[in-house]
Order: structure tokens, then sequence, then C-alpha cells
């Protein structure tokens, strides 16, 4: 298999991986929306989140499950990316890059906490005398504060917001995509960034939120990111002619330079 071969097959990858990702970690999370009223729930006290979690048993658990490995999925694209578009030299995408994937991976703790945390603490908490329920909620805050609030959703999403505005500059600067690609994907990481707001109010009480930062930005981002691979996927990619930094330049009525003879 020939470079071009090659790349043209790492470039079809990686435009199926952002598809194949975005479409079923949407089709995950509006099943967990459906069964579960996520993500208003998450705002909602322990009395009424845990013995939800109960209620939903098995069937809710594996769809947390679903939902946190459909969203790994993006890792794996975001990484191959920069050699994707011929620019793994470039070191400000690449901090981006390890920016995004370490993203996905504190999201993916942030969902699993939901598999493998949640569902022992909310079947203490249904079953228990009213101390072990005290000593129940204590640890859902916890746990809840630091595994969702802090790594999920504060740390997840601004580095992988932080991840697409700067691949939008990328794409703006350099013309490897489309124009409308790195525009609408600045347009949709300042609307997804409104929804720190939200997450910033479960520290600061009375901080102004609007509460259709988190739908629209969370919807318009995920969209963003389909549109990315089917780009990626269809389309060729515009990277500089290696034959064009090659050209010898030749002075009018002149000879090219030539080598030095060697002494």
């Amino acid at each position: 298999m020939g470079p071009m071969r090659a790349g043209d097959e790492l470039r079809r990858t990686t435009g199926a991986l952002f598809v194949v990702g975005a479409a079923a970690f949407a089709a995950a999370a509006t099943v967990l929306s459906a069964t579960f009223d996520w993500p208003d729930i998450l705002r909602e006290p322990p009395d009424v989140v845990l013995p939800a979690v109960v209620e939903g048993g098995t069937g809710l658990v594996w769809t947390w499950f679903a939902t946190a490995w459909t969203y790994a999925i993006l890792a794996v694209p975001i990484l191959l990316l920069p050699a994707v578009l011929g620019r793994r030299d470039d070191p400000v995408l690449r901090v981006a890059t390890w920016a995004g994937a370490t993203s996905v991976l504190l999201s993916l703790i942030g969902f699993l906490r939901w598999v493998f945390v949640v569902p022992p603490l909310a079947r203490s908490f249904v079953s228990g005398d009213p101390v072990t329920r005290a000593a129940v909620e204590a640890a859902w805050a916890a746990q809840h504060q630091f595994g969702g609030a802090l790594l999920g959703e504060h740390l997840g999403q601004v580095l992988v917001i932080g991840w697409s505005a700067t691949l939008s500059v990328v794409i703006l600067r350099s013309r490897v995509l489309p124009r409308w690609l790195g525009v609408t994907g600045l347009a949709v990481s300042t609307l997804y960034l409104l929804n720190q707001a939200d997450i910033l109010a479960t520290a600061v009480p009375g901080f102004p939120v609007w509460d259709l930062a988190g739908l629209l930005g969370s919807t318009g981002w995920g969209l963003w990111m389909a549109a990315l691979g089917v780009t990626v996927l269809l389309r060729p990619i515009r990277t500089p002619s290696p034959s064009a930094a090659a050209v010898i330049h030749v002075p009018a009525g002149g000879r090219p330079p030539q080598p030095a003879a060697p002494r």
C-alpha cells in the first residue's frame, strides 16, 4: 500500500470514527434522557436521585455504561486528526489534541461513576436507617461534586471546548478544511462554554445560569463533531505540496546555484 493509499485510509477511518462516536453517544444519551431525565436529574437532591437509580435497576447501569464508552470513542479520532491534516508538527494543535484526549478521559470517569460508585450508594440509601442515609448523602455529595461537577463537567468540558476552538482557529488560518467548519466550531464552542455557569452554580449559590446553554451547547457541539467527521471522511484534505517547498529560485537570465566543489 503506497503512502497516498495509506493516507486516504487513515483519513476515512478518522472521519468514520468521529461520525460513529458522535452518533452512538447521541443515541445512548437520548435513551438516558428518556429513562432517567438526564441531565436535569444531576441537579436534584440525593433523596430524588438515589431512589431513581435503584428503580432504574440493571438496565440503567448498562445505559450509563454505553453512554460512557460511546463517548470514549471520540478520543481515537481526536488523536489521529493532526496526522490526517498533515499538521503533526504544529505545536499548538499538538497541545490542543492532548487536551481534547484528556477531556474524554475525564468525562469517561464522570460517566462511569454511575456504573461503579452510585448504584451501591443508592442501594444503601434506600435500604438504610436515618443514620445510614445521612452518611450516604454526605458520600453522594462528595463523589458527585468531585467526579461529576469537577472532573466530568468542568475539566472535561473546558478542555474539549479548548480543543474544538483551537482546531477551528487552525482551520480558519490554514484552510485545511472548509472555512464554514471553523466558523461554526467557534460558535458552538462559545455556546457550550456558557454551560459552565450551571456547573459553577453548584459551588457558588446564586451564580447566574442560562438554562438553555447546556442543551443548545452540547447539541450544537455534537452536531459539529459529526459534521467534522463527515467532512474528513468525504473530502480530500488540503495540505501544502511538498514540491512547492523544494522549488529552487533561479535568477532571471542566470544559472541555478551549483553545489560547492569538494575540497
